[in-house]
């Protein structure tokens, strides 16, 4: 198993956000992440960043999140968070490899081979022509699909992404949809994305969990699978409301 949750019980306090969720990920696969707001999405993610204490089991390859030294560093986790803000000028290539960072030793400096990797993957995602322009210059989805390509020159095997595509306009959720379901079929990567995006989600292959359910399972991605879990969500919130 590439990822495995066994009765995880998760929150804050006597607040608890997570009971008893189970679910595996055999094979690398794109996972989105769906539910209300407070179902627990982010909450989630920390219990894998070790950020919180929780209880039950989180495993990468059969091996214990809690027995793992520095998963980040030995390339098995990656994260985006929902916000990355970048308050000063910098270069997007200057940005994009930093995703080198973990593999580099303390104050070693970047060099050409480094800004040659980079250089390939914004080829790669068509952003070029970005390459020396100020980052903080750039549109919001620009911007997005620098922090994915600095991701992308991170190279773990699993990855995390808060709320991805929040904010942008409907060419740049395609795209940025399209990228990430690309690294799960063409380079094996496992893909956990949290969304309120369903809507975009009907085309791609892969699995849909919804945290809102009292039984959350992992749900093959149809047409049929997102209709019925929109319906859902939608009436659970004329419920809250």
């Amino acid at each position: 198993m590439i990822v495995e949750v066994k009765n995880l019980v998760a929150g804050y306090g006597h607040r608890v956000l997570i009971r008893n969720l189970s679910f595996s990920v055999p094979s690398p696969a794109f996972v989105a992440i769906i539910g209300h707001n407070g179902a627990g999405k982010t909450t989630f993610f920390k219990a894998f960043q070790q950020k919180i204490d929780y209880e039950g089991q989180l495993l990468l390859h059969n091996q214990d999140l809690k027995q793992l030294s520095n998963p980040a560093e030995k390339g098995l986790l990656s994260y985006l968070p929902q916000k990355n803000v970048i308050n000063f000028p910098i270069k997007v290539h200057d940005l994009v490899v930093m995703g080198l960072f973990r593999k580099k030793r303390f104050f070693e400096n970047y060099d050409t081979a480094d800004y040659t990797q980079a250089a390939q993957i914004l080829e790669q995602l068509q952003l070029s022509h970005l390459i020396d322009h100020d980052f903080t210059t750039l549109s919001g989805g620009e911007q997005q699909l620098v922090w994915l390509a600095q991701l992308m020159l991170q190279d773990a095997e699993i990855i995390f992404l808060d709320e991805p595509t929040q904010q942008l306009d409907v060419y740049y959720k395609n795209k940025v949809f399209s990228l990430l379901q690309d690294w799960a079929i063409t380079k094996g990567k496992t893909i956990l994305c949290i969304t309120h995006d369903l809507s975009n989600l009907v085309p791609l292959q892969g699995y849909l969990l919804n945290l809102s359910k009292p039984e959350p399972i992992l749900e093959p991605i149809s047409a049929e699978v997102v209709q019925e879990n929109q319906v859902f969500l939608e009436a659970g919130r004329q419920v809250i409301s």
